[in-house]
């Protein structure tokens, strides 16, 4: 097949101004009007030094997460490829609005451009990637010419002291502890909301570069391993998650069923060694030699798998050299399914890529170990 596809423009919306360490539980909260105390460590490791919340400090919402979506969309469009030009839109995010309607059919609605294909992709980091696959199926197969692929999350609403005050009150009055749980507690200093626009077109940009996409990958280790972050769900202590129908709505609150919960001690020993494993077998796959990659960009959600997956490339004998990797995590946070391309559109627009060079993109999904890999070439 002679045709291709090509990524040609990323925008991103973030949300606000930047938020520092300091200033996270004044928009979050204190739980039981205490401070966090694995904070600290948390952010010790994780090395993020600011994020963006779509909420003021007063809790007042700022933006829906179709909102965030709808401006990176907008921000993507100019005079020479405007709204009622999209011909596909597939939108990947974590936390959607509402479980009904979908969410990228929110955000078209939003647009208000003409009528079109809206698909929406489920799940967490992968999401994005798993609407990327099926956009650029589309136009390599001639479905459509062009299609605009988002990646979004709006995390922070999650992560209020508000929506786990029930489950500390419970706690304080049946063990006078209304500590939550660590893994209730780990991610709410490390998420961050924000959105990512990417424009795929069946023709390069006239001016300037484009991404040819060479490939892409996705693959869920499900059948292996247990669910590690969840959300609307409650695991019991054989690792089977119950989810939120199985609860009456008085426990939804008292046990902070809705909150986004992680096991760390399974992230810890499994997201990298699975991953750099995939990694490995789809590069033997493609005929891809990990040497001729020039730029490495890993979404991970904390510094602290920096060495953890540098340690697990050394093993494979895949190991690149640190200045390949391109990573803007201290100073964006993690989120989620548009960390990706937020950062594949830094790249883009920085000035140092070459016609020819090759990327790679590597993305976990820590919810039951699904992987999303790709690889672009610079044209």
């Amino acid at each position: 097949m002679d045709r291709a596809v090509y990524i040609n423009r990323i925008a991103s919306f973030l949300p606000g101004k930047p938020i520092n360490n300091d200033e996270m539980e004044e928009y979050l909260g204190y739980i039981d009007g205490r401070k966090s105390r694995s904070k600290p460590t948390i952010l010790r490791n994780n090395k993020i030094t600011t994020r963006y919340y779509s909420h003021d400090k007063e809790g007042n919402d700022t933006h829906s997460n179709a909102q965030l979506t709808a401006e990176a969309v907008k921000a993507l469009c100019t005079d020479d490829f405007k709204l009622e030009d999209i011909e596909l839109l597939t939108s990947g995010t974590t936390s959607p609005d509402q479980i009904l309607p979908a969410h990228a059919i929110m955000v078209h609605g939003l647009l208000k451009a003409r009528p079109i294909e809206a698909i929406s992709f489920s799940g967490s980091c992968c999401s994005a990637m798993n609407a990327l696959k099926y956009a650029h199926m589309s136009v390599l197969t001639g479905n459509t010419n062009n299609a605009v692929t988002t990646g979004s999350e709006k995390f922070a609403a999650w992560m209020r002291s508000g929506n786990f005050e029930e489950e500390s009150q419970k706690l304080k009055e049946l063990e006078e502890n209304p500590m939550i749980a660590f893994e209730k507690d780990f991610l709410r200093w490390m998420l961050s909301d924000g959105a990512v626009a990417t424009l795929i077109s069946d023709k390069p940009n006239p001016n300037g570069i484009s991404l040819k996409i060479d490939w892409i990958e996705i693959c869920s280790f499900a059948n292996e391993v247990e669910a590690c972050m969840y959300v609307g769900a409650e695991k019991d202590a054989e690792g089977n998650l119950h989810g939120w129908s199985e609860f009456k709505p008085k426990q939804w609150l008292e046990k902070s069923i809705f909150s986004v919960k992680q096991d760390a001690r399974l992230l810890d020993r499994y997201i990298a060694q699975l991953g750099t494993k995939k990694y490995v077998e789809l590069f033997k796959k493609h005929n891809v030699d990990p040497q001729s990659i020039d730029w490495f960009l890993p979404h991970i959600s904390s510094e602290y798998f920096r060495s953890k997956v540098d340690d697990e490339m050394k093993k494979y004998g895949v190991q690149l050299p640190q200045e390949k990797w391109f990573v803007n995590l201290s100073r964006v946070g993690n989120i989620g399914a548009a960390s990706i391309f937020i950062a594949l559109g830094e790249l883009l627009n920085s000035g140092k890529l070459q016609k020819g060079q090759k990327i790679a993109l590597t993305v976990p999904e820590s919810a039951r170990f699904s992987y999303a890999n790709a690889v672009l070439t610079v044209v």
